[in-house]
């Protein structure tokens, strides 16, 4: 049977090491501090705000969540979009997706601080990725790379398949996993004979967001497969991109769902935070 690379542990190390870094900034009269916005009330996006606010208390962080209502108006949005950019004491800006029709995410999106873009949606810090230039990459892409890390497994030299081209985690994790010198190979839902792409890699990486798309049939002895794919069903539960019963009779090693990169993705999240607070302040007269 499969090793099960649980997420919990991975978060716990990156916690540790912000609630240091956290004390540390605090020292010099910072508090880190991440402004979460909302527009609505959709449950998830509330569930997502406690969780992040929950998680930034437990690491020392502040959390200011601004909620808007569903009918709020792109300049409005903007103007307090704006107002966190100017704010010092603001170091980390997400805006919770989807947002209504009337306003355009991208737009929204591209508003934030390149520097305070801890969850890597803008432009600039999109293309940092791609150029190598240093700046933010979607959590999700960088909590593959530290679980990877954090339980031993050898990126360099590595033949990997990312299955999902997404903007926010396909393309990005491809272009961190070359940073590494891995040889990788992106797929997706279309590719002719994805079985054999994903057989012939050393570590899979699926983000297709396809429920129990990864069979049997896809892998192989020794393989380590990472599913991010987290979809919810009708039936209230989450489902991940890889048929585990199958494939842990199989591979070397798999992550969960849930219980995997989710809780990983959310403290490198917070992990950002910190790291913008500290550059922030290298950069302050």
């Amino acid at each position: 049977m499969a090793d099960i690379l649980y997420g919990k542990p991975v978060a716990e190390a990156i916690a540790e090491n912000v609630k240091q870094r956290c004390s540390g900034l605090k020292a010099l009269g910072v508090t880190p501090s991440l402004a979460v916005l909302r527009v609505g009330e959709h449950a998830s996006q509330i569930a997502y705000e406690n969780s992040a606010r929950s998680r930034c208390e437990k690491m020392g962080l502040r959390c200011i969540a601004l909620h808007f209502p569903a009918e709020v108006t792109q300049p409005d949005l903007l103007e307090a979009i704006t107002a966190l950019n100017r704010d010092d004491s603001v170091h980390g800006i997400i805006v919770l997706l989807p947002l209504p029709k009337h306003i355009s995410s991208r737009t929204i999106s591209n508003a934030i601080d390149p520097r305070k873009d801890v969850d890597g949606v803008t432009n600039d810090s999109v293309s940092s990725v791609y150029l190598g230039r240093s700046g933010f990459s979607p959590c999700a892409p960088n909590a593959c790379i530290e679980l990877l890390d954090y339980y031993g497994y050898t990126i360099e030299e590595k033949k990997v398949c990312v299955v999902g081209r997404s903007i926010v985690v396909g393309r990005p994790l491809a272009m961190l996993l070359l940073t590494r010198d891995a040889t990788v190979t992106i797929c997706h839902t279309f590719s002719p004979d994805l079985a054999s792409e994903c057989r012939n890699a050393d570590v899979v990486i699926s983000a297709a967001g396809n429920p129990g798309l990864i069979t049997a049939d896809h892998v192989r002895k020794g393989q380590i497969l990472i599913d991010v794919g987290i979809t919810s069903g009708s039936d209230g539960i989450l489902h991940g991109d890889v048929d585990l019963p199958a494939v842990s009779r199989i591979v070397r090693a798999v992550t969960p769902v849930p219980g995997g990169i989710g809780i990983v993705a959310g403290a490198v999240l917070v992990k950002h935070v910190i790291q913008a607070a500290e550059k922030l302040l290298q950069a302050s007269p």
